[in-house]
């Protein structure tokens, strides 16, 4: 083709409006895909800490619920791969407490939604009495006094109770407590506080490092109907409480999204 005639092929297409039009869609398209480039910033953090214990059949469960079984189905020697079956209390190791445990209305661990999963986090730490009271509770003032020092709880956030409890988590016996009549003792939250979080304070959950919500003498669980009823979550069995801020962090909650399931083992992270 001469050159005469490409540049008049040229001049024809770009005297019509479809060429036109395409050209301007193709130049728009350029522009948007370049500022979403520039809005799109990478999420930078310089700490991130494991809240989840390591879940092996000896970690220590409620009584009467089954311990984790692995049951080996394939191995890398005789089938090519490596994969096991698990058979596995929804409530075992770090877990998630959907609403749905104590509420038939309640979520389910499949539809809490995301943006309940991923929330800043709040430590509140009650070691000291725990050392002298195993049943301590986290009350109404131990949440005024962390604020006094930190700045009111934000809405939305989660709030975790460090009682030092998981250096037990390793030994059934030490961490359930029980005594000769058979009454659980270790901390948790009271009724009191945990309303006082969800209606004052709108917070998304509450967690702890020990085996339930409630401390261990509890008979109605008051903890848990003042949190999951409302829709919000618990997580129980935390660890490594003392490697995190008081505040500033922000909680990575990986609950499995199984249909109708109360709950799920869970791999919480805290990352800031």
């Amino acid at each position: 083709m001469c050159l005469l005639a490409t540049l008049e092929m040229f001049r024809s297409l770009l005297s019509s409006p479809e060429t036109l039009s395409g050209v301007g869609m193709g130049f728009a398209a350029v522009a948007q895909r370049s500022r979403a480039s520039r809005k799109a910033k990478p999420l930078k953090v310089s700490h991130v800490v494991d809240l989840t214990h390591t879940l092996i059949p000896e970690f220590p469960s409620w009584p009467g619920y089954p311990l984790l079984q692995i049951l080996n189905t394939h191995h890398i020697a005789r089938d090519g791969f490596y994969a096991n079956a698990w058979h596995i209390h929804e409530h075992s190791g770090t877990h998630v407490d959907a609403p749905l445990h104590f509420s038939a209305q309640g979520w389910s661990a499949a539809e809490i939604p995301a943006a309940a999963l991923v929330v800043p986090v709040v430590v509140i730490d009650i070691r000291a009495r725990v050392r002298r009271d195993p049943d301590a509770q986290v009350w109404v003032d131990d949440i005024k006094a962390w604020e006094k020092k930190h700045g009111r709880i934000s809405r939305g956030a989660a709030v975790i109770m460090w009682s030092g409890w998981e250096d037990r988590a390793g030994d059934q016996a030490a961490f359930l407590n029980m005594d000769s009549k058979g009454v659980m003792h270790f901390p948790g939250f009271s009724r009191e506080a945990a309303a006082f979080l969800v209606k004052e304070r709108t917070i998304v959950g509450i967690g702890v490092d020990t085996i339930s919500l409630d401390h261990g003498p509890s008979t109605d669980f008051g903890a848990h109907f003042a949190v999951l009823p409302a829709n919000k979550w618990g997580i129980e069995n935390l660890a490594n409480l003392g490697k995190i801020p008081p505040r500033g962090a922000t909680l990575f909650i990986g609950v499995p999204r199984v249909r109708g399931a109360s709950g799920g083992p869970a791999r919480i992270l805290a990352v800031w």
